[in-house]
């Protein structure tokens, strides 16, 4: 049986999954550190499906993929796309961007692989937004064309980090005095939250003893830590003020999703959090990004079902 696969590679993990005729199946997930090459894990899965030929391939990853080269960002894993697909024996391969295939999925989510955050009502057929804190930052963007949805590559979690209140300046100058220079991922991924950890730790003459985001995420949710809990509200601040600029930037009126690994672990302090009022707080363009609805994608394989929709769009064998 001749079939395709689909990968969604991040930093931490690594998502298989079979397509024939366009349907997701045999969905498996590796830890990224357990294989030496990104053809070892993708061997290991075709490997345990012997009944599929398995003839061509689409890889979402976490990294620039413009050239043929491939370099992931939060991962050492580097290979060449030609090279990879005579390894594999493909007829056709492609890498996309993770977050091209994110965007690729939001047109299909239904209400109940999505969760709404404040007010505002999509409009159809009218430019997306995501963006996920996760190992790192990613961005992406969705528009009608008159061939379809089209989604725009970049490189958008590495924007400046652009201080709002007192607080996010504590965070900015924590983050120039250890780098020179603060970008938004640093402040909006899982390092990004131990670093707001230790920068209100810091100005508050206070140990800051964790260093693992999971541990402080706990401790606030537990309310068990006053100062992860300020963490932890500082993060989704940023959050909505971050999401708010995406919106300003393109007109987002079909929306602006929540992707990625971290805030999915705190759904009811996020929905109960300053994210929303931070999104809206623009000045005299507040009512503007106020009609925007805002999401959280509760759907576990949003990646592999973007890079399916991708994959069936373009590969014609």
């Amino acid at each position: 049986m001749k079939a395709s696969f689909v990968a969604d590679v991040g930093g931490t993990n690594i998502r298989l999954a079979k397509v024939i005729e366009g349907q997701l199946s045999d969905i498996e997930k590796y830890l990224c550190n357990d294989f030496d090459t990104i053809s070892d894990a993708i061997e290991h899965y075709c490997a345990r499906h012997p009944e599929a030929e398995f003839v061509a391939g689409c890889i979402a990853i976490a990294c620039p993929v413009d050239k043929d080269v491939i370099k992931m960002t939060n991962h050492h894993w580097q290979f060449s796309k030609s090279q990879l697909q005579q390894d594999l024996g493909l007829s056709w391969l492609d890498v996309i961007n993770d977050y091209m295939a994110i965007s690729m999925s939001l047109p299909q989510l239904s209400a109940d692989q999505k969760l709404q955050i404040g007010g505002g009502t999509a409009v159809d057929n009218q430019p997306i937004a995501v963006f996920g804190p996760g190992t790192g930052l990613g961005v992406g963007h969705l528009v009608m064309t008159s061939e379809g949805w089209m989604s725009l590559d970049g490189e958008g979690g590495h924007v400046d980090f652009a201080p709002v209140d007192d607080m996010d300046l504590v965070v900015w100058q924590f983050l120039r005095n250890k780098y020179g220079h603060a970008s938004a991922e640093e402040v909006l991924s899982g390092r990004g939250l131990v670093q707001i950890y230790q920068a209100i730790a810091e100005h508050q003459g206070r140990f800051a003893d964790l260093t693992e985001p999971a541990d402080i995420t706990e401790r606030a949710l537990s309310n068990r830590c006053d100062l992860c809990v300020l963490t932890l509200q500082q993060f989704c601040r940023v959050m909505g003020s971050f999401a708010g600029n995406l919106a300003l930037n393109l007109g987002t009126f079909g929306g602006v999703y929540i992707a990625g690994g971290i805030a999915s672990r705190f759904i009811d302090f996020l929905m109960q959090s300053d994210f929303r009022s931070r999104f809206e707080a623009k000045g005299r363009f507040a009512p503007y990004v106020a009609a925007i609805p805002t999401y959280l994608i509760t759907e576990p394989e949003h990646g592999l079902i973007g890079t399916a929709a991708y994959l069936t769009q373009h590969y014609k064998g």
